[in-house]
């Protein structure tokens, strides 16, 4: 049994995958098996209709099944965004049918989401090797001016031929690769969350995406050069990320600090040159964020670390509360928002104590195996410039005084327990802020 079968044997949602050239012809075959006598549809913008979904649907009317006409999105500003639910659930919900979503994460992640307010399964068609949210649980969509992640499950099958991913627009690829490199330090942040007692790991889902990451990733030069082979590398380690994610029930196999850097942008919807920021993109840079923060811990003396010193300047929750109010001064969405998460993972002194001392107790053997599971940070920027993903912050219109302050923001964004917690514990904050933005820093603010 190959991976793939192996994923499929705990998958959720997800019960047939192929992936190869020439494989769309083969969509067709996966419908019957999947949709036996059900009508098809399919849901595509105007360029992934041109690029597969044609021969998707040559595939359909060669094997007789029934089809009703497709559902092609011509507007050019089409983003995961709320009134494109609408538009796509006012289209399907008359209609006794499958869909077929053809594309990449925006019509997949609408097609996803509007097949589950239904009640429908649905499949997918991709067309880039852009995200892992092909085969995830759940959908990233923008309502109300806000990036949300809806529940609603994944694709029951999935298709996808990296010949057509490999010509897809050299941004794609990019984006995909940025967010597949985060799963390095991601998982650093749940060896972390593990040993403190925050969040255990789940030996499958951590295999799922880490076992054979590390040659998904070995070729960022010839990813942005559209070779076949490596394209289809990476599309497997983003398509094994999304069931590991999907067996969880939880982005904690492919998300931590990193991730945070994106939901923050997110809210404040971040765009440059006119266009939304690519998720990948923003992830990108939040993993060299994440991955300098790891280095810097690496450099600390935590075996030794005063405990008492620590819980001792621990705030109280009323004295956090108001440390977050001044922080998101003027920033309703985030307040809101950091006061919520902040409080799903607040603990009082004696569990501070507690998860201190069993860090302390544990980091001789954890700092060696971060060490070892990290990629350096001159590596990954350089691996980010290789494959054409942006490697500073002013790349996606980030300046270094905007970053400095989106990471002050990120110790109170999300109640998942990552590197920044043990940094804000410890009360290394200031410390690492000085270190990543001061004078000879990293992103020194001038």
């Amino acid at each position: 049994m190959n991976k793939i079968e192996s994923a499929l044997q705990r998958t959720r949602d997800t019960k047939a995958l192929i992936i190869g050239k020439g494989v769309v012809a083969r969509t067709a075959e996966m419908f019957n098996q999947l949709f036996p006598g059900q009508t098809a549809v399919i849901i595509a913008d105007t360029n992934t209709w041109e690029v597969a979904g044609k021969a998707v649907e040559a595939s359909l009317m060669a094997a007789g099944i029934p089809m009703a006409a497709p559902k092609i999105i011509t507007d050019p500003e089409l983003y995961a965004e709320w009134k494109f639910v609408e538009e796509i659930k006012a289209f399907l919900e008359p209609q006794d049918v499958a869909a077929i979503a053809v594309g990449s994460g925006v019509i997949n992640d609408l097609t996803k989401y509007v097949s589950s307010l239904l009640n429908r399964k649905y499949m997918c068609v991709g067309t880039a090797v852009s995200m892992d949210g092909y085969t995830a649980y759940g959908a990233s969509i923008t309502k109300d001016g806000n990036k949300q992640t809806f529940d609603c499950p994944a694709p029951y099958g999935f298709v996808m031929d990296p010949e057509i991913a490999a010509v897809a627009p050299k941004e794609l690829a990019a984006s995909g690769y940025a967010d597949l490199i985060a799963k390095i330090p991601a998982a650093a942040d749940w060896m972390l969350a593990d040993v403190t007692g925050n969040e255990k790991i789940d030996e499958f889902s951590w295999g799922l995406v880490q076992d054979g990451l590390r040659e998904s990733l070995s070729a960022p030069a010839e990813v942005f050069a559209g070779d076949v082979e490596y394209t289809e590398k990476l599309g497997e380690g983003l398509l094994m990320s999304g069931f590991a994610m999907q067996a969880l029930l939880s982005s904690r196999p492919a998300s931590g600090t990193e991730h945070q850097f994106s939901h923050c942008w997110d809210m404040e919807n971040l765009c440059f040159g006119g266009k939304h920021v690519s998720h990948g993109f923003k992830v990108g840079i939040g993993t060299l964020a994440s991955t300098a923060s790891l280095e810097f811990l690496l450099s600390k003396d935590i075996e030794n670390l005063d405990v008492e010193a620590c819980v001792a300047a621990w705030k109280s929750w009323d004295e956090q509360e108001a440390e977050i109010r001044e922080v998101f001064e003027g920033k309703p969405g985030h307040l809101a928002r950091g006061l919520k998460e902040t409080k799903g993972k607040y603990v009082e002194k004696d569990e501070l104590r507690r998860q201190l001392e069993a860090l302390k107790a544990a980091w001789p053997e954890l700092k060696e195996k971060i060490r070892a599971q990290i990629i350096p940070f001159d590596e990954v920027h350089e691996d980010l410039k290789l494959v054409g993903a942006p490697y500073e912050p002013e790349m996606i219109g980030v300046s270094r005084e905007r970053f400095r302050k989106t990471f002050s923001y990120i110790p109170y964004m999300r109640s998942r327990f990552t590197n920044i917690d043990v940094v804000y514990r410890l009360g290394l904050m200031p410390e690492l802020m000085e270190h990543l933005f001061g004078k000879g820093g990293i992103w020194e603010v001038k």
